[in-house]
C-alpha cells in the first residue's frame, strides 16, 4: 500500500562492489536521519553480498575438494610423495596468474568454477609422473636415478595428455551468442592451469622427489607410513590376484566383451534420444524474486488495470503470509504501465527463506486463478537468470493475417491440453479501438476520394495548419480544428460536414464507418506475417517430450488445415539447437585434433583409434550421474562431456604406452597388454578418484545458487568413472584385437 522509488546504484571507475555498497549505505542513513517518519529504506538487492555469498560457496567446494585429493593420494602413494603431489595443485593454481594477467580475466563465478574443474584433473600428469619415480625406487635405484629415469620414461605421454586436456576444452572457447561470452573463460583458465601444471610434474616435482632422504620417520609420521604401506600391500594384492585374473579372462573373450561395451552405449544412446531425460538449456536457476506480468488489451482504462494490480497484490500478500511472512520476502514491487502490470516479491537469501522461487511462484499463479479482461499473464521464478524466459516457444508463418491468429489460437487449445503446461499466449494481440471509414457510392459521385475525405477528417481532429508566425527565437505554428470537448466525443465524427466540389455532405453520408482495432505490432519474417504462441512447462524436462508431440501430430495436422502455414521451434529451443550444433562442430574438430596429437608420439594411426574408443563411453557415466542425482540434460553437461574427450584418453594413452614398451622388451601382445594393465591400474585408479573426489563437493552441492554449474561437474566425474572400467578392460581387448 505504499508508494515506492526503486534506487539502482552502478559503480563508475576502479571503484570495487564492496565500496560501492558502503557508500549506498551511508546514503541510505543519511535519508533515514532527513526525513525521519516518513520514509522507509530497504536494500532489496545488494550484489556485493551476492558475490560473497557465490564466492564463500565456491571456495568451500575448492577446500573440501582439496581435502579430498590430498586423503586419496596419502591412502595410494607413500605420505611424503603425496605430499609433494598435491602441492602441485596450489603451484599450477598460483602459477596460472602469470598468464591470465594478459588477458581479459576476472574472478566470478564461471573463473572459480573452472579452477575446481581443474582440482583433481591438475594433479593426473604429477600421479604418473610421482608414481613411476617410485616404482623406479622399489626397483632398486637411488632417489635420484629413479626420479631422472622415472620422468623421462612418462615425459612423452605426460606431455601429450596433457596436451590432448587442453584441445578437449578449446570448443567451449567458440560457443556463440550470449553463452560463449558467459563461457569462454573457462578453456583460458583451464589451460593456463595446465600449461604450469606440466611445468611442475615434469621438472619440479622430480627435484623434489630427488632430495627425499632415506632417513626413518617418526612418531605420527611412522604410524601413518605403516598404515599406508598396509593399504599399498592390500591393493597390490588386489591388483595381483583380482585385477589381473579378470583381465585375463576378458582378453581371452574380448569380442564378447566388446559387444557388451556396444549394447550399454546403444542403450544409452536409445534412452536419451526418447526424450525422458529432457533436455534444457540451463538447469532452473531460481531468481531471488518471482515475478508476474497481466497484459490487457490496448487502451485500458485506469480503474481495470488499477482492478489487476490489486488482484496480483492481494494473492502475493496471501502466499507470502502462508510461506513464513518476513522469513520469506522482504518487498512487494507492482509498476503499472500503459497497459500491462508487473508484480514481483523479492525474496530473502536461498539459505534463508522457507520455500523456493519456484513454489512461491506456483502457489501465486493458484492463488491469483483466472482474472477477466487479460490478453496474457505470465508468472515466472527465473526471470533474467541463465536460460530465463517462457520454456516453449512456437513461430507460426502465413501470408494472411487472420488465418494466421486463428491457427496461433487453435495450438494454444491444443496446448492447453498437455499436462504441466500453464501461461499460454495465442500471440495474438489486440490493438486500440479506431474507427475504419469507407468511402460510399454516395461519396465518389460527389467527387470525394479516399485522400480527400482523410485529410479533411485529420484537419479537423489532429488540426489545419493555418499560419505560422514568428515569436522572439521561436516559429509557432497555429492550427484550427475542432475544440476539445468534441474532439473527444465520437458522434462529432457522424455529424462532421465534408466539402465537396458540389457543395457539403454528411460524413455518414458519404462513408460507412466501422468500429475496428489498430495493430500493436506488425512481425514479419521474409515478407510472411508471424506470430509466436508461448508457453510455460513444469517441470522443465517435459518440455522435450510436449515438443516431440507437437512434431508427431499436432503441428502436421495443423498444417494440414491450414494450408500455407508453417512452423518453428524458437526462443530456448533455437538457442539450444544454435548451442548444440556450434559444441558438435567444436567437439569434432577437437576430436581431429586429439587423433593428430596422439598419431604424433605412437607413429600409427590405428593405436590413436584404440586410445579414442573410450571417448563415447564416457556419456553413459555421464547419463548414469544425472539420472542417479535428478538432473535432465542441459548446455552445461555436454560442456561437461565435451571436457571430458580429453580427461578420459590420458590413462589409455599412457597404458597403451607401456604395452607398446613392453613389446619392444620381448613380450608377447597379450602378456604385454596384461602386464601394462596390472602396473598402470594404480595410477589409473587413483587419478579417476582424485578427479571425482575434486569434483564431488561440487555434485553434492544443495545450494541453488550453484545449480546451473552441477551438470557440468557431473559429467566430468561420473562420466571419468564409467571410462575408467572401459580403461581397464575394453582398450586391453581392442588392442589386443
Amino acid at each position: 500500500g505504499w508508494d515506492a522509488v526503486m534506487i539502482e546504484v552502478f559503480r563508475v571507475g576502479d571503484q570495487t562492489p564492496m565500496q560501492v555498497s558502503k557508500a549506498a549505505r551511508a546514503v541510505i542513513e543519511r535519508l533515514n536521519q532527513t526525513m525521519p517518519g516518513s520514509l522507509t529504506l530497504n536494500v532489496l538487492r545488494d550484489r556485493s553480498e551476492i558475490f560473497a555469498q557465490r564466492a564463500h560457496l565456491l571456495l568451500k567446494n575448492a577446500l573440501l575438494g582439496l581435502g579430498l585429493v590430498f586423503i586419496l593420494l596419502a591412502l595410494f602413494l607413500e605420505t611424503r610423495l603425496a605430499f609433494w603431489v598435491s602441492l602441485g595443485i596450489p603451484i599450477s593454481f598460483l602459477g596460472s596468474f602469470i598468464f591470465l594477467s594478459a588477458t581479459p580475466f576476472s574472478v566470478n563465478m564461471i573463473t572459480m568454477f573452472a579452477f575446481i574443474v581443474t582440482l583433481g584433473i591438475v594433479v593426473d600428469d604429477a600421479i604418473v609422473v610421482g608414481e613411476n619415480i617410485y616404482h623406479h625406487r622399489r626397483a632398486g635405484k637411488s632417489m635420484r636415478e629413479a626420479a631422472v629415469s622415472g620422468a623421462r620414461e612418462v615425459a612423452m605421454p605426460v606431455v601429450f595428455s596433457v596436451l590432448t586436456n587442453m584441445v578437449a576444452f578449446t570448443p567451449m572457447f567458440f560457443i556463440p551468442g550470449v553463452m560463449g561470452k558467459i563461457f569462454k573463460f573457462i578453456p583460458v583458465v583451464v589451460v593456463c592451469v595446465f600449461a604450469v601444471s606440466l611445468i611442475e610434474s615434469l621438472f619440479v616435482l622430480p627435484s623434489h622427489l630427488a632430495h627425499i632422504g632415506e632417513k626413518r620417520q617418526t612418531g605420527p609420521l611412522e604410524t601413518l607410513s605403516r598404515w599406508q604401506q598396509g593399504f599399498s600391500t592390500r591393493v597390490e594384492r588386489l591388483i595381483t590376484h583380482g585385477y589381473g585374473p579378470v583381465l585375463s579372462r576378458a582378453l581371452t573373450h574380448r569380442y564378447l566383451v566388446l559387444a557388451l561395451g556396444i549394447a550399454v552405449l546403444t542403450a544409452t544412446l536409445g534412452f536419451v534420444r526418447s526424450g525422458r531425460m529432457g533436455f534444457v538449456l540451463f538447469p532452473t536457476v531460481e531468481s531471488d524474486h518471482a515475478f508476474a506480468l497481466a497484459t490487457l488489451p490496448s487502451g485500458p482504462s485506469r480503474k481495470h488495470l488499477l482492478d489487476v494490480e490489486s488482484r496480483l497484490t492481494d494473492s502475493a500478500q496471501e502466499v507470502i503470509a502462508g510461506l513464513g511472512g518476513e522469513k520469506l520476502a522482504t518487498a512487494l514491487l507492482t509498476v503499472v504501465n500503459e497497459n500491462s502490470v508487473e508484480a514481483r516479491i523479492y525474496l530473502t537469501d536461498p539459505g534463508v527463506r522457507p520455500a523456493g522461487t519456484s513454489e512461491v511462484t506456483r502457489q501465486w499463479r493458484e492463488a491469483t486463478g483466472q482474472i477477466p479482461g487479460l490478453e496474457s499473464i505470465t508468472f515466472e521464478a527465473d526471470r533474467g537468470g541463465p536460460g530465463g524466459g517462457k520454456g516453449l516457444t512456437i513461430r507460426l508463418s502465413h501470408r494472411d493475417r487472420d488465418i494466421l491468429e486463428q491457427a496461433g489460437q487453435d495450438l494454444a487449445t491444443e496446448l492447453s491440453r498437455f499436462n504441466g503446461v500453464s501461461d499460454i499466449d495465442d500471440g495474438s494481440a489486440s490493438g486500440k479501438d479506431q474507427f475504419d471509414i469507407h468511402l460510399s457510392p454516395l461519396g465518389e459521385r460527389l467527387g470525394l476520394t479516399s485522400r480527400d475525405l482523410a485529410n479533411q477528417v485529420r484537419h479537423a481532429f489532429y488540426g489545419a495548419e493555418a499560419k505560422k508566425q514568428q515569436q522572439g527565437r521561436n516559429e509557432v505554428t497555429v492550427r484550427v480544428r475542432y475544440p476539445e470537448n468534441e474532439r473527444g466525443n465520437p458522434d462529432t465524427l457522424q455529424d462532421m460536414v465534408l466539402q465537396t466540389h458540389n457543395g457539403e455532405v454528411l460524413l455518414r453520408d458519404a462513408a460507412r464507418i466501422v468500429p475496428g482495432q489498430a495493430y500493436t505490432s506488425i512481425n514479419r519474417i521474409k515478407g510472411r506475417r508471424v506470430v509466436n504462441v508461448t508457453a510455460n512447462v513444469t517441470p522443465r524436462p517435459r518440455t522435450e517430450q510436449i515438443i516431440a508431440s507437437l512434431r508427431a501430430s499436432v503441428l502436421p495436422e495443423l498444417k494440414t488445415a491450414v494450408p500455407g502455414l508453417s512452423f518453428s521451434f524458437e526462443g530456448r529451443q533455437a538457442d539450444i539447437q544454435e548451442s548444440v550444433s556450434s559444441l558438435i562442430q567444436g567437439l569434432l574438430l577437437a576430436l581431429l585434433g586429439l587423433y593428430g596429437l596422439l598419431a604424433v608420439p605412437f607413429r600409427s594411426y590405428i593405436q590413436p583409434m584404440i586410445i579414442m574408443i573410450c571417448i563415447p563411453f564416457g556419456m553413459v557415466g555421464a547419463v548414469f550421474g544425472h539420472l542417479l542425482m535428478g538432473y535432465s540434460l542441459s548446455v552445461m553437461s555436454l560442456f561437461g562431456i565435451v571436457a571430458l574427450t580429453g580427461v578420459v584418453i590420458n590413462d589409455s594413452l599412457i597404458l597403451i604406452h607401456f604395452a607398446n614398451l613392453l613389446r619392444k622388451q620381448g613380450h608377447s601382445i597379450f602378456r604385454a597388454i596384461q602386464l601394462a594393465g596390472m602396473q598402470r591400474f594404480r595410477p589409473i585408479l587413483l587419478t579417476t578418484l582424485t578427479t571425482f573426489g575434486g569434483l564431488s563437493p561440487m555434485i553434492l552441492e544443495t545450494s541453488r545458487q550453484a545449480r546451473f554449474l552441477i551438470p557440468m561437474a557431473l559429467s566430468l566425474g561420473f562420466g571419468l568413472l564409467f571410462a575408467t572400467l572401459i580403461i581397464l578392460f575394453l582398450i586391453p581387448c581392442v588392442y589386443l584385437m
